[in-house]
Order: structure tokens, then C-alpha cells, then sequence
């Protein structure tokens, strides 16, 4: 079985209000399902990451342990920072972002084969249209003073 997944997060100031998206599709393409989740105050970086986090979270719930051993799994993202260093290309010099890649590092034994791609923003949409959802229902219910 292969999945692909959608990610994206995004802070509003950056750092500010921050949320993530995830968008999950079998592997031709079809939503089978969608989360977001509001992160507080944070950078766009660590929402991206906390993004991939939340994902392979949901996933390891959804489907257990043994089901997620032999999945493969591609995680897609606008993110050219983020994947880059989850594939070794970039030194993760920021301290905020380290325990997140060390967070993904150690999730991916419980999962078969994980590949993460760049993708352009357009390519990225229903994930984006997520967090932006979720920072405007908890940007809305704010009070404004």
C-alpha cells in the first residue's frame, strides 16, 4: 500500500499565530483524508515540520503499527528547507527545528519506506487551504483587544 501525503504549515507574522495541514491520498491521487491542527504562536519552519509530525502521527493511529511497517509512504511538501534537510542535503543549524528532525527521524522506524519531495506551492493547495482555515477559525474567535 502507498500513500501520499500533503503537507504544509504556516505562521502568521512568523513568528504568530501558526497551524498545519495534511492532506492524505492513495496512490492515484484520491483524498482519503484531511486534518489540520493549530500549533499557537510559532515560525513558518516549525510549522512545516510540526506539519510532518502531525501527519505520521495520524497515520500510526489510522492504520496501527503493523499496517504502517509496510506502507510506503511519500511526503509531499512546498517546503524546499524542510525536505532538504529531512533528506540530508541541508545542516539544520536552527535549534528550534532540530528536535523536530530528530521527532521524524526516530518516528520512521515504526513505518516502511518514507521518501520526501519538494513540490511547487501550486501542487500544494488543499494542504495550504487547511492551515489556512484553521488560523482563520482560531484568528476569528480572538478577541481583538
Amino acid at each position: 500500500m502507498k500513500l501520499i501525503i500533503y503537507t504544509d504549515g504556516g505562521a502568521r507574522g512568523n513568528p504568530g499565530p501558526a497551524a498545519s495541514g495534511v492532506v492524505v491520498c492513495d496512490e492515484k491521487g484520491a483524498i482519503i483524508h484531511k486534518y489540520f491542527e493549530y500549533l499557537g504562536e510559532t515560525t513558518n519552519n516549525v510549522a512545516e515540520y510540526s506539519a510532518i509530525v502531525f501527519a505520521l502521527k495520524k497515520l500510526k493511529a489510522l492504520y496501527g503499527k503493523d499496517k504502517t511497517k509496510k506502507m510506503e509512504i511519500e511526503v509531499r511538501s512546498d517546503s524546499e528547507l524542510i525536505v532538504r534537510q529531512l533528506n540530508h542535503q541541508y545542516k539544520i543549524e536552527n535549534a528550534d527545528l532540530q528536535p523536530l528532525f530528530l521527532k521524524i527521524w526516530n518516528m520512521m522506524v515504526e513505518f516502511g519506506p518514507i521518501k520526501f519531495i519538494h513540490i511547487p506551492r501550486e501542487e500544494n493547495k488543499k494542504a495550504d487551504a487547511l492551515v489556512n482555515e484553521c488560523l482563520d477559525g482560531q484568528i476569528g474567535t480572538s478577541p481583538l483587544f
